[in-house]
């Protein structure tokens, strides 16, 4: 049975109220992997509540499934600079075959210039390596917000993140420790998947999940191709070869 982390920031956290890209891919899975063929994992189980500025909140959107696994590894505000040190004990605490990450927007608006952040990306595997040699890890390139659209010193940061973080994986990529790139989802729009410019709404959940879904799937033939008119995301037959 794989073991699924979802590791990520504000996007991946999400909200009091939303369904999570987390959801999207859980639905994802368990249509084509079974109910039976793998697990999510991870130290934390809540979500952002905006009133009271805390990871406190457990009401996810009402046509959430009960049965969705909350466990996960994302924090609103927090980046690769706050991962990289965290992983390696909550793989310990809660070990993972298979870590799904989205991180950087926050690093780099806040935090780290792109090579600071690819450092911090290194600095990562290299942990999560440290407590599972075995770990393959997918990453997705930051999709740049609405803050890139009018602030070119910012958009060009996340251009060269991007390229930082592609020759990071080609770098780090081992046959014990696969990494993979996903790539962004081609028809993403900040303005028609996004609630406010950064933060992914329905379409967006689905489309986050989906660069995921179609990484693994394409690369080490983990569960099919990810279906957007599908509910549950399921695509295809069922997959359940790790590659």
């Amino acid at each position: 049975m794989l073991r699924f982390m979802f590791v990520g920031d504000s996007m991946t956290i999400g909200s009091a109220g939303e369904h999570t890209w987390r959801h999207r891919m859980w639905q994802h899975l368990r249509g084509t992997l079974g109910p039976g063929g793998f697990a999510v994992t991870g130290p934390r189980t809540t979500l952002y509540d905006k009133a009271a500025g805390e990871p406190v909140s457990h009401d996810h959107h009402p046509a959430a499934s009960p049965d969705f696994p909350r466990n996960h590894l994302a924090g609103w505000g927090e980046g690769w600079l706050h991962m990289a040190p965290q992983i390696a004990g909550a793989l310990d605490r809660d070990p993972a075959d298979v870590l799904l990450v989205s991180l950087g927007l926050i690093d780099l608006g806040f935090y780290t210039n792109a090579e600071q952040t690819a450092d911090n990306v290194r600095a990562f595997v290299t942990a999560a390596r440290s407590a599972n040699p075995h770990v393959r890890m997918v990453l997705l390139p930051v999709i740049p917000n609405i803050r890139a659209a009018s602030d070119a010193p910012f958009a060009a940061e996340v251009a060269r993140f991007n390229e930082l973080l592609a020759k990071a994986a080609a770098d780090l990529d081992t046959p014990r420790s696969p990494l993979l790139l996903a790539s962004p989802p081609p028809t993403y729009d900040i303005h028609a998947d996004t609630y406010d410019g950064t933060h992914p709404n329905a379409s967006g959940e689905h489309k986050l999940a989906a660069a995921f879904a179609d990484a693994m799937s394409q690369a080490w033939g983990i569960g099919a191709p990810y279906d957007t008119l599908s509910p549950t995301g399921r695509s295809g037959p069922v997959r359940t070869s790790t590659g």
